[in-house]
């Protein structure tokens, strides 16, 4: 059984001040995107990574791949127009068994604990279909500039990633999808929508999704670091 490693990294960061998307933003002489392969590449649970990406950064990931020694770095291709469209074409590229396990995971979650990817990834070997999540710690609101009222927070979880699944589930659950005409917002959605269970494996609060200019300086603050 192989692990594969999905990476859709074909976002344009318009969320940032940059001008172009920010896993391609360098700090401390690295690329953003350079931290998260990293971290798969030191996994030896992960065979292999993919990365869906827009052409014009095809160049970059090459030379990022020879800097870094992203040796299990096989294939870098053509992202869609939507993060699940680049994760199909991921899929369709790579050569698995229906038994294998994928991992998709956010090119801009680059502080990844190495303990939450095994986990995730031992859990799935038992479960078939896990999501990395932590539990919500704050007061949820509900309201549009006036406060309507209070959620209770006990089965309430920010979904992370990675995401972990038997290549047979996530590839029926992406053609069921594709049928249907939807687009969902993760993986864990897609296949949930076509009837499986999903378990649930807590996360980290480091593994947070580099999105905005805040973001950005809390990465940059802790990469001096």
């Amino acid at each position: 059984m192989k692990t594969f490693a999905i990476i859709p990294s074909g976002g344009s960061g318009t969320r940032t001040s940059f001008s172009i998307p920010k896993q391609y933003v360098e700090f401390e002489g690295k690329e953003l995107i350079a931290y998260t392969l990293e971290i798969f590449q030191k996994c030896d649970m992960i065979d292999e990574i993919v990365v869906a990406a827009q052409p014009d950064f095809f160049k970059l990931l090459d030379e990022i791949k020879k800097r870094f020694s992203i040796t299990k770095l096989k294939h870098v291709i053509e992202g869609g127009s939507e993060r699940q469209l680049s994760v199909q074409n991921a899929l369709r590229q790579i050569e698995a068994d229906d038994n294998d396990l994928i991992a998709v995971h956010d090119a801009a979650r680059p502080f990844l604990p190495q303990k939450v990817l095994s986990d995730a990834i031992n859990s799935a070997k038992i479960f078939d279909s896990v999501v990395v999540a932590i539990s919500a710690k704050d007061t949820l609101i509900k309201g549009n500039e006036i406060v309507d009222g209070y959620i209770d927070r006990k089965e309430i979880y920010y979904a992370q990633t990675p995401q972990v699944f038997r290549y047979k589930i996530l590839n029926e659950a992406m053609k069921k999808a594709a049928e249907n005409n939807f687009i969902g917002t993760d993986e864990s959605m897609l296949v949930k929508m076509a009837s499986y269970n999903v378990r649930i494996v807590e996360g980290s609060s480091l593994n947070f999704k580099v999105t905005t200019d805040e973001d950005i300086e809390l990465f940059g603050k802790l990469c001096k670091q």
